[in-house]
């Protein structure tokens, strides 16, 4: 009967069982052991086997480390000699450059020390023009204060303003054309009066200008001065054109327009941009504000209407001529023909002669062929 050596879970084990369990744990310690031991052989040749790559890898890197250090060795003594000749050719190419800068150097300060002398001379020069200019300013000055002066005087104003209208109107009208205060049938003076071709009323023109108002209303110092300058101002336009309006139309004696000459340009456009309403009603009376350019450009206008009206007056004494030339054409006309039949007639005289010569030195020619030891036929009797 089998020995019970434990109970277990309410199994009982024997001997045999108990030694057949240790014999199958010893079996498969064994086995542990012997695959423990496998995997750690292939783990040593694995580890092998890598530390033989990694020498045979160390020595490839080594021989590699060894043929670029040669080759960096070659690389850079090739290096230090082409440094070497390269700073050799600097200093030379510094040195030429240098050599040449130097030389440029001398030249620019000689051709500088020739400007600069050249500049002070041109300096001296205008510093000269300048003296001879200051003295000039000094003139224009006196004149200019000379001519404030003027223009403050009301009457010396009057008389620069028509001294300009006349220099404009005697230069581009032909004497004749124009006549200066001249008296109309009312009485009243105007300061010029244009004359049109074919047309016996003048066209007029006033020189007067209220240039004090004006020179208030550009130095006004504040915006209610300059209101209050520019509200006189338009009150002395409006009287002054209301005036020549009043004084210069008569009817059938002078024109339907008449011009209030403007002695500045600048003062023409103040009045233009600011006072636009004086202008219009200025207009609305046939009264026309003129600038000294504005008057050139009329005086041109009537001068070509001028000119027209000559050349009207002398068309008639020009169809006249053109009439008469007609005539000695057609006479010259029938006088060539009747020479061109004369030189027909003498041309067929001329032919004939010509036939009458050809005859006679054929006749010659044939004399002069004769022998005169033979005898020949008897000449043949002449043709005509």
């Amino acid at each position: 009967m089998p020995v019970v050596l434990f109970t277990l879970g309410g199994r009982s084990f024997t001997l045999a069982e108990a030694a057949a369990v240790a014999a199958g744990v010893l079996a498969l310690l064994l086995f542990l052991v012997l695959v423990t031991l496998v995997r750690q052989s292939r783990a040593r040749a694995a580890a092998a086997s890598e530390e033989a790559l990694r020498r045979d890898e160390m020595d490839r890197r080594l021989r590699e480390l060894v043929r670029v250090q040669s080759e960096t060795a070659g690389r850079v003594q090739s290096m230090t000699e082409i440094l070497a000749q390269r700073q050799s050719e600097l200093a030379r190419a510094v040195s030429d450059r240098l050599d040449q800068t130097s030389h440029r150097l001398g030249e620019t300060l000689s051709t500088a020390a020739r400007a600069t002398h050249e500049s002070l001379t041109r300096i001296a020069e205008r510093l000269v023009m300048v003296e001879t200019a200051e003295r000039t300013l000094g003139d224009l000055s006196a004149q200019v204060v000379s001519l404030r002066e003027t223009l403050a005087n009301k009457q010396a104003r009057g008389a620069f303003g028509q001294a300009r209208m006349e220099a404009i109107v005697a230069d581009g009208l032909p004497r004749g054309s124009f006549a200066f205060q001249y008296t109309l049938s009312n009485g009243k003076r105007p300061d010029c009066a244009i004359f049109l071709p074919g047309d016996q009323r003048p066209l007029l023109v006033d020189s007067k200008f209220p240039l004090e108002a004006v020179t208030a209303f550009r130095e006004a110092p504040s915006p209610e001065h300059r209101k209050a300058a520019g509200q006189r101002l338009r009150n002395d336009l409006l009287k002054h054109v209301y005036d020549v309006a009043e004084r210069y139309f008569i009817p059938g004696e002078t024109q339907d327009v008449a011009l209030i000459f403007v002695p500045s340009e600048s003062v023409y456009a103040e009045i233009s941009e600011h006072f636009d309403g004086v202008v219009q009603e200025a207009y609305r009376l046939r009264v026309v504000l003129v600038s000294p350019s504005l008057l050139m450009l009329a005086v041109q206008v009537v001068q070509a209407i001028a000119k027209d009206a000559r050349m009207r007056e002398e068309a008639d004494r020009v169809r006249a001529e053109v009439g008469a030339l007609v005539d000695d054409v057609s006479r010259l006309r029938e006088r060539v023909g009747d020479l061109a039949k004369h030189f027909a007639q003498v041309g067929d005289d001329v032919q004939r002669v010509i036939i009458s010569a050809d005859k006679i030195a054929r006749r010659g020619l044939r004399l002069e062929q004769l022998d005169f030891d033979a005898p020949g036929p008897a000449p043949s009797a002449p043709t005509e």
